[in-house]
């Protein structure tokens, strides 16, 4: 009984101690909201509530940015931050467990404070100065802020950046198939579905002569990298309007007065695994040309919040090879090795990509490839189109399968040099006068002879060969027309059919010379085969179709089993008659945009121009989650204005179920209607609907 009641009066203590211990990491720091001070800006929003922000300075805008980001999604960049300070645990529990162990195992804290010392100082102002609004922000609405996670600091922005690139090159998936295999607790972050669009004309193609760019990310609707629209304005000649993600402080893609860019999401091989053999006698230690080498070792303390004021703080083992990274797996330690890794410069390339004025300098600024991934097509005024195939390519060992596991015993093998720029696939003003990626090969961008040819690339480089059908329709479409006049560039953008050359169309046609053996799939093949190929809000034959077929859209080039085909498309037809009554529901009864209260039929599909994908809901609909979801076409003309047509898939405010702008811009979306952005300070002046000045209201 006395052993009984000391426990007990331990517990307590403890439970004092972590309550008090909490107490004091609730109060912000002081004097936070004094930061606004220092700063010179306005924030201007228009009737969708897109803010224009106006800053004396870069740093000014960049603190407005934050501030204004904050007012909208707040919670998102407070996570990410917290993400990226490996403490997602304190706020998840053990759900932030992995993301908390890969960034001590990937040193992101460590490469971002080296980073930040190295920046330039008008980037280092830049990234402060967003830090800023966000700890003014905070200060001025403690009931919203994370207060342990105070003050944010100009690292904590470059950390945002060092942690969420290599998740656009799957090293998260990579690292969760080993942890998997050690037994790593905690789920990986889930694979997205693929898709982005990015396309340009050149003006001799066009009908008036005008440079036409598409921008077209197909992102997640919400979270810490879904789309956020915002315009960046300063007395430094700074004025650039387009996307950003939460924790941002510059457009990540977009145009200025004079130029624009658009990403997507490329699969280059630049992740390594190499298997090390260890000592016999002496785990610690691994081969390396000949001798045993002892790992470099640490631990990771990982707070975790366990139940309401009650933290724990869990110790993981962390291991480094001279190749990177350890994971020590049941059949022995494999080591990680991945482009980029230790470079913090991505804030520093962006902000140059924002204020470039010429093709030279927006090269220059791509030319530090700090960020490691995505193809890029590019256009401006002076009616310059071009593509890249943006790569950090590892200069590897001849002889080698490194689409597996090499040996880790060579140091010949640790490679240390990347594939020249200026070596990389590209395309620059091609006669044809068009350029597009859709996730697609660099070898068909214009689909003629001024292709890059893939027998100059390693093979080991892993660049994709395929074409995804939202790349097969952007060049039929483009080369049927030789004056593309705005309005139909728009609607090629907008495009929602499936091409005859597609993948669709080969499974379409391996169903329709199945066997099944139950009338319900013989009559489920007869509408799949009936269907016109098209995914418009009004089609009877698309909801079956792609309910069947979406599972192996993207497996370009790998064989599909018929009975598997048949197994999807019985699913299908029976989920459709049990929600719906039919096989042939309209497809914008099926397709749906739900956000709060509104609730909108939908036209596209994963996989056309006009990206939707959605998620089975209990109602029988497919509630979108992402796809289209920041649209931004622009025309540069040579001498008048620059012309911005955008929409958001829900609006601009991502978090705020009460603002008028939760969901504004919805209708627009499911109509695929484009708002027109003002960009010169007069007309964002003359749109103005609210004026303040962040941190001094």
């Amino acid at each position: 009984m006395k052993r009984r009641w000391f426990y007990i009066l331990i517990a307590l203590v403890i439970a004092w101690f972590l309550s008090e211990t909490i107490r004091g990491r609730d109060q912000l720091p002081p004097n936070l909201a004094d930061r606004a001070e220092r700063y010179d800006v306005e924030v201007i929003r228009d009737r969708w509530g897109v803010p224009h922000i106006i800053g004396a300075r870069d740093a000014d805008a960049a603190f407005g940015l934050a501030y204004a980001h904050a007012e909208d999604d707040f919670g998102t960049i407070q996570g990410s931050l917290l993400a990226a300070r490996g403490r997602l645990s304190a706020l998840l529990g053990s759900e932030g467990g992995p993301n908390d162990y890969m960034v001590a195992l990937l040193r992101t804290r460590e490469i971002a404070e080296q980073g930040y010392a190295a920046l330039d100082s008008a980037t280092r102002a830049l990234c402060d100065a967003y830090a800023d609004g966000l700890n003014v922000y905070a200060a001025r609405h403690p009931d919203e802020a994370l207060k342990f996670l105070y003050p944010i600091t100009g690292t904590d922005v470059v950390g945002g950046f060092v942690h969420k690139t290599p998740l656009f090159f799957g090293l998260d998936r990579v690292l969760a198939a080993l942890f998997s295999e050690a037994d790593l607790t905690g789920d990986s972050t889930a694979a997205a579905e693929t898709g982005s669009n990015a396309l340009a004309v050149a003006p001799s193609r066009t009908a008036d002569g005008s440079t036409f760019l598409a921008v077209n990310s197909h992102q997640p609707w919400t979270g810490p990298v879904a789309w956020y629209e915002a315009h960046l304005m300063s007395g430094e000649g700074l004025n650039v309007l387009g996307g950003t993600f939460p924790g941002a402080p510059v457009i990540l893609h977009g145009h200025n007065a004079d130029l624009g860019w658009a990403h997507t999401v490329n699969d280059p091989d630049v992740v390594d695994l190499y298997r090390l053999t260890l000592h016999p006698a002496d785990p610690n230690r691994y081969l390396l040309d000949g001798e045993w080498v002892p790992f470099e070792r640490a631990e990771a303390e990982i707070p975790v919040r366990l139940v309401g004021l009650l933290n724990w703080t869990f110790e993981r083992d962390l291991e480094w090879s001279r190749h990177g990274p350890v994971v020590r797996t049941d059949s022995g330690a494999v080591a990680v090795r991945f482009a980029g890794w230790g470079d913090a410069g991505q804030v520093t390339q962006w902000y140059r990509m924002n204020r470039a004025s010429t093709a030279e300098e927006w090269n220059a600024a791509m030319a530090l490839q700090a960020i490691p991934v995505f193809n890029t097509i590019y256009a401006d005024r002076r009616g310059n189109i071009q593509y890249l195939y943006n790569a950090r390519i590892p200069e590897r060992a001849s002889g080698y399968d490194w689409d597996g596991e090499v040996p880790g015993d060579a140091a010949a093998l640790i490679w240390e040099d990347y594939l020249p720029f200026e070596a990389l696939p590209r395309v620059d003003n091609p006669a044809v006068g068009f350029l597009q990626n859709a996730n697609s090969t660099p070898f068909g961008a214009t689909g003629s002879d001024e292709d890059p040819n893939p027998a100059d690339f390693p093979t080991s480089a892993g660049i994709e060969t395929h074409q995804t059908n939202r790349s097969l329709r952007a060049l039929e479409q483009f080369r049927e027309d030789e004056a593309v006049s705005w309005e139909e560039f728009k609607a090629y953008k907008y495009d929602m059919r499936f091409s005859s050359r597609s993948r669709v169309v080969q499974l379409v046609r391996q169903l329709r010379f199945a066997t099944p053996g139950d009338s319900l799939t013989r009559r489920a093949i007869d509408v799949v085969s009936d269907w016109d190929l098209g995914t418009e809000p009004e089609n009877t034959g698309t909801a079956l179709a792609v309910l069947s077929l979406r599972p192996f859209l993207d497996q370009y080039g790998v064989p599909v089993a018929t009975d598997r085909l048949l197994a999807s498309l019985r699913d299908a037809a029976g989920w459709l008659l049990e929600h719906h009554g039919t096989l042939t529901p309209t497809w914008s009864d099926v397709n749906r945009l739900r956000r709060g209260s509104v609730d909108l039929g939908l036209g596209g599909a994963p996989d056309v121009l006009h990206a939707v994908y959605g998620d089975r809901s209990d109602d029988g609909r497919l509630v979108g989650y992402q796809g289209d979801s920041y649209v931004l076409m622009v025309a540069f003309s040579p001498e008048g204005p620059t012309r911005s047509e955008s929409v958001h898939v829900f609006g601009a405010a991502t978090s705020r179920p009460s603002s008028p702008h939760y969901a504004d811009q919805a209708p627009l979306f499911a109509e695929r209607t484009l708002k027109s952005m003002p960009f010169t300070e007069a007309e964002v002046r003359a749109a103005a609907v609210t004026t303040s000045r962040p941190g001094r209201e």
